[in-house]
């Protein structure tokens, strides 16, 4: 396991080098960038938020959940009077 993490640091060490090299900055510039870039690319998916990870099935289903959710509340439903257009509009419609 030790080997691999200093094959790791190796590897983040050239790859600062090289992104030094290529946009002139210095490493102590880049390496909080990297180290940033590269905790949010090791962190498990279940730590990151829904909005990130989630395929269209799953925006679906969180949505009608959601919308169940708010059955729940058995709240009266709206009269035909109460969204008539006069009633909305008033005198503009």
């Amino acid at each position: 396991m030790k080997s691999q993490q200093k094959l790791d640091t190796q590897d983040v060490e050239a790859i600062t080098l090289l992104l030094a090299k290529v946009t002139n900055r210095t490493p102590s510039e880049i390496k909080p960038y990297l180290d940033a870039m590269l905790q949010q690319l090791v962190q498990p998916l279940e730590e990151r938020p829904f909005y990130e990870t989630a395929n269209p099935q799953e925006w679906i289903a969180a949505f009608q959940e959601w919308v169940e959710s708010h059955r729940e509340l058995n709240l009266p439903a709206l009269s035909d009077e109460a969204i008539s257009r006069e009633s909305i509009y008033g005198e503009r419609g």
